[in-house]
């Protein structure tokens, strides 16, 4: 955390409902998909003839959108024209969506293989949200987030959970608009007011500015501490454990 952002009110004390991606924010997942990207597109580039893919281009075009989105982001980058195809595609055909489906492989296979712990800083965090009786909830782009939340050992801490198969089946627009973090909120029967986004990527903060909610949070993990702020982040940290000291106090019983 900044020197700047130590000195502005976080607002975290009157937030009611914390809103986490996942990716990045709560797990590493974001290495695991970092992986799955590269296996996915380093090999496919090279075929096409075109610059090479490098970790930047995750945090530019991929990082925090829907799948397939994040195919179509980094193929318009480079030029690359491909049909979108169906959601059904095998992942050896040659549409954004089958390059979706492959990438998808890719990371599951990557989970299987290493699994996935939470952040200390981010467990810490969240334990001390549910001890001051705020509501929680996960919600990200990806459609493993409940693989991901039982492999870590979370999922029972999450009573809503708004993933990229809920905004598929719901029609949701995914990230920077800010429709499933809206509908996280509606969840709990809340306004975006009172409740606070914490995201890692830049199109995640967009979506938290884009809804007006009541804070955003940007933790750090490589997009950037300047892009995260230009993009919608009012406080960024680089370990969610910085922010214990602004949660509400748990209630406790009078004397």
């Amino acid at each position: 955390m900044t020197s700047s952002d130590l000195r502005t009110p976080t607002r975290l004390a009157d937030a009611r409902a914390l809103l986490f991606d996942l990716d990045g924010v709560l797990t590493p997942t974001a290495d695991v998909h970092m992986r799955a990207w590269s296996r996915l597109f380093t090999p496919y580039l090279e075929q096409h003839g075109v610059a090479p893919y490098t970790e930047q281009d995750y945090f530019a075009y991929i990082d925090g959108k829907p799948r397939y989105d994040g195919v179509r982001s980094l193929l318009d980058a480079r030029g690359i024209y491909l049909p979108q195809g169906t959601p059904d595609d095998g992942p050896d055909q040659d549409t954004v969506c089958g390059l979706g489906n492959r990438k998808n492989a890719e990371f599951t296979a990557e989970l299987a293989e290493h699994g996935v712990e939470p952040y200390p800083g981010s467990l810490r965090f969240l334990t001390a949200a549910l001890d001051a009786g705020l509501s929680v909830a996960v919600v990200s782009s990806s459609a493993n987030a409940k693989q991901v939340l039982r492999t870590a050992g979370l999922l029972e801490r999450f009573p809503v959970i708004v993933d990229g198969m809920v905004a598929r089946e719901d029609g949701l627009a995914g990230k920077p608009a800010p429709d499933t973090y809206l509908d996280a909120a509606s969840r709990f029967g809340l306004t975006a007011a009172e409740c606070v986004v914490v995201e890692d990527a830049t199109s995640g903060v967009a979506a938290g500015r884009n809804g007006a909610f009541g804070l955003v949070v940007g933790v750090d993990r490589g997009a950037g501490a300047d892009e995260l702020r230009a993009n919608g982040a009012d406080v960024v940290v680089t370990d969610l454990a910085d922010l214990l000291p602004d949660l509400p106090r748990p209630a406790t019983a009078a004397s």
